[in-house]
C-alpha cells in the first residue's frame, strides 16, 4: 500500500485544522478518548458542537487564538492508501513553517474561504506550491453552507483562481467545494450540492496518481552509510560491505552497471538487501542497501548514478532560498553550512540576485538582504563539489537546506535552479 503525503494551506480561519479533523473523524482515525477529550474541550468552551480542529491544534498557544502555528503531522490509513498529513499555518509570520510542511509532499490542498474568495494569502500558498514543485494541487472551497451551497459562487472562485494559477507552474489543480464542519463532500458526496459533479476529498486523495511523480529515469543513490560487520563469529557477514541509503532517483536493479561519484569508476550491481531480505529492484523513496561487485573506496555523501547519466558536479550554485532565521539576515558574504543529500559541506553567499515577492511575483533586484520569511534568488559558493540536479527535475537532489555554523539551527531551505 502506497503513502500519500499533502499538506493542508490557506488564509486564516479559512478551516483547515477543522478539514483535517473531519477527515480523522468521518475516516474512523481516531480513538474514542481522543474524541471525548475533544468532546470535554468544546463543552468548557460553551460550544455547540464538536470541535474537530482541536485534534490538531494541539498547543495551548494555538487552541487559545483559535490558528495553527506549527505544523502538525497527523497519520490515517483506508483500505486504499495511507496518508500523512501536514497541517500548516496561515499566517504570514508562519511562511517558513508552510514550507517545511509542503517540501516534501505529494499534493497540498489550499483551502478558500467560501465568502471571503481568493485572498492574498491564497494565492501565496498556491505560489509557494507551485515553487517547491508540489505535483497536485486541490482548491477547497470550504464553507459552501454559508454561502446556502451556492453554484454560481463556486464558479465565480474557480475562475478568478484559474486566472491566477495560469501565471503558476501548477500540474494538475483540482476544485471541490466542501463544508468541513458540516463533512459535505469531505469523505461522502454531499446531498446539498447536486449541482457537482466531482469526486468527494478523500475519493480524491485515495486514487490520485503519484508513482509517475519521482524521477524513475535518472537513478540517484547518495551514500548515507557504510555497514561492515566484519562478524568473525558469522561467516556470512565476515566480508559484507553494503552502502545504505535511500534511493532519490531512478530504478535499480541487481546487474545494473553503476558509477561512483566522485571517483568515476564504474562497477555493477551485486544485490539489493532491505530489512525484509534481498529485492529485485529498488526505487524511490526506498531505503535500501547496495552491495557492489567491486571494492570501491565509498564514503557518506558519495553519489551512485548510472556511467551515461550524471548528476552536475558543482560548487557555484544558483538557487531560490527561503530565509527561516529571525534576527539574522541572509546576505552577500555570508557564511553557512549547507547540507544537500548525504553530503555536508560549507558555503559563502556570494550574490542575492533578486527579492521576490510572493504575492506580486515582482523581483526587487535591488534588495541587499533576506529576512524572515523572504524569498530570494542567491549564487553560493560550495567548499567541495556537490553532485546535484535542477530542482525541477529532481526534488531530492535538487533541494538542500542552510544550517547556521555557530547555533547549528537550520536558517534557510534552497532549491537549486542552477548549477555549474
Amino acid at each position: 500500500m502506497d503513502i500519500l503525503r499533502f499538506a493542508t494551506a490557506g488564509s486564516v480561519d479559512d478551516g483547515k485544522s477543522t478539514l483535517i479533523g473531519r477527515l480523522l473523524f468521518d475516516s474512523k482515525a481516531i480513538f474514542e478518548d481522543q474524541l471525548e477529550a475533544v468532546e470535554r474541550t468544546s463543552r468548557d468552551r460553551g460550544t455547540e458542537y464538536t470541535d474537530l480542529s482541536l485534534l490538531t491544534d494541539g498547543l495551548r498557544a494555538e487552541r487559545e487564538q483559535g490558528i495553527t502555528i506549527d505544523v502538525a503531522y497527523r497519520y490515517f490509513a483506508t483500505p486504499r492508501r495511507k496518508f500523512i498529513i501536514a497541517d500548516t499555518p496561515g499566517h504570514i509570520q508562519y511562511t517558513r513553517n508552510m514550507v517545511t510542511g509542503a517540501s516534501t509532499a505529494d499534493l497540498a490542498i489550499v483551502l478558500i474561504d467560501a465568502r471571503k474568495g481568493v485572498l492574498e494569502q491564497s494565492r501565496r500558498h498556491a505560489f509557494l506550491t507551485s515553487l517547491l514543485r508540489v505535483p497536485h494541487l486541490v482548491l477547497a472551497v470550504n464553507k459552501m453552507d454559508l454561502v446556502d451551497y451556492s453554484a454560481e459562487r463556486f464558479e465565480e472562485i474557480r475562475e478568478e483562481f484559474t486566472a491566477f494559477a495560469a501565471k503558476l507552474n501548477i500540474a494538475d489543480l483540482t476544485f471541490i467545494p466542501i463544508s468541513a464542519l458540516h463533512g459535505d463532500n469531505v469523505v461522502s458526496r454531499s446531498e446539498n450540492m447536486p449541482w457537482y459533479n466531482g469526486t468527494s476529498l478523500l475519493h480524491h486523495l485515495e486514487n490520485v496518481h503519484i508513482a509517475s511523480d519521482r524521477n524513475l529515469v535518472d537513478v540517484r543513490f547518495p551514500v548515507q552509510y557504510v555497514i561492515r560487520p566484519q562478524r568473525a563469529t558469522d561467516h556470512e557477514f565476515h566480508d559484507y560491505r553494503g552502502y545504505a541509503g535511500q534511493v532519490a532517483g531512478g530504478v535499480i536493479k541487481p546487474g545494473d552497471e553503476v558509477m561512483h561519484l566522485p571517483s568515476g569508476l564504474v562497477t555493477r550491481v551485486a544485490a539489493i538487501d532491505t530489512f525484509n531480505g534481498p529485492v529485485e529492484e529498488a526505487f524511490p523513496p526506498m531505503s535500501v542497501t547496495l552491495r557492489l561487485a567491486d571494492d570501491i573506496d565509498i564514503s557518506r555523501g558519495d553519489m551512485i548514478c548510472r556511467p551515461n547519466n550524471r548528476p552536475q558536479v558543482a560548487q557555484d550554485l544558483q538557487a531560490m532560498v527561503c530565509w527561516m532565521a529571525d534576527g539574522v539576515k541572509l546576505a552577500p558574504r555570508t557564511k553557512l553550512v549547507i547540507k544537500h543529500t548525504t553530503r555536508t559541506a560549507r558555503a559563502m553567499v556570494r550574490d542575492l540576485n533578486y527579492r521576490l515577492d510572493v504575492n506580486t511575483l515582482h523581483r526587487d533586484e535591488s534588495a541587499q538582504s533576506l529576512g524572515l520569511n523572504e524569498i530570494g534568488r542567491v549564487s553560493l559558493r560550495v567548499t567541495q563539489p556537490l553532485f546535484v540536479d535542477d530542482y525541477a527535475r529532481n526534488r531530492l537532489t535538487g533541494g538542500f537546506i542552510l544550517i547556521d555554523e555557530s547555533t547549528n539551527g537550520t536558517v534557510g531551505a534552497g532549491m537549486i535552479t542552477d548549477a555549474r
